[in-house]
């Protein structure tokens, strides 16, 4: 099994995961993707393509010297997935994802069917919640010195639980270029209390560490190669995926928001053998609701995979 992590994570985003498959008998692996951690960090936002990074995935499993596996994303880590599952299905015994459906890799403001236009009218919110991502078009360099200014902040503010009183609210994200960036309509990043509920002291000094050498530039420029991830997948001449498909929605993920959208429908089409489950948490599902998340996995896997360990 194969875990694919995303923004602006690390391989331990998993670390709950990896510990009870690994109990199951699964062997089981989360590697940092490129830019992150130990892996390598390259200097051109082309780097960070999804046709590079699954190609990255490929020579991965090559190396493990196995034919197929269980992959499973997240985050940025998801179109990594169901791009290994899209272009080589003959080493994908199953692909699952956690917030982000299948059938979107590519440019934001391709994102009309994710946003919520009660929420979002098109003349206050133009790019409803996916705002931010443009701002990554239109000003990367400031994006990624925001970032920088305070990697253990930026982690602190971002890693938190799932909130049941943002409903129905705007997303800050849908007003990041209106703000002139993430944190300037805030004199810098805010010093939050860390939430224990989904990372521990040591687990945001492990990130922040990461992000101090490495920088962002290379989590920062994943989301900008839009069009050419999209070419990437319309290379595909089929987009269906036949192979058992598992989609867990959180129900307090407002920024990925399957709940009030459409932003799963591509997904229910595309994939026959689809099972859908939902965590009533935020985004960071993996490490908000371990337990719950764990349960479904197995069971997913002894009931509809049938992939033993």
């Amino acid at each position: 099994m194969i875990m694919t992590h995303g923004w602006p994570e690390l391989s331990i985003s998993w670390r709950h995961q990896l510990e009870f498959l690994g109990s199951l008998g699964y062997r089981a692996i989360a590697p940092d993707m490129r830019g992150y951690g130990g892996s390598s960090v390259y200097d051109q936002k082309s780097d960070y393509a999804q046709r590079e990074v699954v190609q990255d995935m490929i020579e991965l499993i090559d190396s493990l010297e196995r034919q197929k596996a269980v992959w499973i994303g997240h985050d940025w880590g998801s179109p990594v997935a169901w791009n290994v599952a899209l272009h080589h299905a003959d080493r994908v015994a199953a692909v699952g994802s956690l917030c982000v459906p299948y059938g979107f890799s590519g440019h934001p403001s391709n994102l009309e069917h994710g946003i919520n236009r009660e929420l979002y009218p098109v003349d206050e919110y133009p790019a409803g919640q996916w705002d931010y991502q443009l701002h990554y078009y239109e000003n990367f360099d400031q994006a990624q010195k925001e970032m920088e200014q305070d990697p253990e902040r930026v982690i602190k503010l971002l890693f938190r639980k799932g909130d049941p009183a943002g409903k129905g609210q705007p997303s800050a994200t849908a007003s990041t270029r209106k703000n002139g960036g993430w944190f300037t309509s805030l004199g810098g990043v805010p010093d939050m209390p860390i939430d224990t509920d989904v990372v521990s002291t040591e687990d945001v000094a492990v990130y922040a560490k990461h992000l101090q050498e490495n920088g962002f530039f290379g989590p920062t420029a994943w989301y900008v190669n839009g069009d050419a991830n999209q070419a990437f997948m319309d290379s595909a001449p089929d987009r269906r995926l036949s192979m058992p498909v598992l989609f867990v929605h959180a129900t307090y993920d407002y920024v990925c928001d399957t709940t009030t959208t459409g932003f799963a429908e591509p997904m229910r089409a595309l994939c026959p053998n689809l099972t859908e489950e939902r965590l009533d948490c935020g985004h960071w599902m993996a490490q908000e609701k371990p337990a719950e998340l764990n349960a479904i996995l197995k069971r997913w896997l002894t009931d509809v995979v049938d992939y033993p360990a």
